[in-house]
């Protein structure tokens, strides 16, 4: 699915402002730039900035261990969001039926 150039934009400062954020911290810009790739979206970098900012984490390991946190969290929603999406299909399966053959 390609980005139109709106969110192209936001997402290119969401991470300019992720790493700019990175570097003020002491780690490397290059870690910025991986982490909101990976990260993904510009909510879930924002998510990571709030972290950054609140607690100003002095080591990588505690700033790694975020990030996995926030994509896992992301992760566990969309396998909710498809289970419900599936679930609502069979209850609406069980409803209504297969269908016969005089339709």
């Amino acid at each position: 699915m390609a980005m139109s150039k709106d969110n192209r934009r936001e997402w290119s400062r969401t991470r300019d402002e992720l790493v700019s954020i990175m570097v003020g911290l002491g780690f490397p810009a290059e870690l910025g730039d991986q982490m909101a790739k990976q990260l993904g979206s510009p909510k879930a970098m924002r998510r990571m900035i709030g972290y950054l900012c609140n607690e100003k984490p002095d080591n990588v390991e505690l700033v790694v261990d975020e990030m996995l946190a926030i994509c896992s969290d992301i992760e566990r929603w969309r396998e909710k969001k498809a289970s419900e999406a599936a679930n609502a299909s069979y209850n609406e399966m069980l409803y209504y039926g297969l269908g016969s053959d005089g339709e």
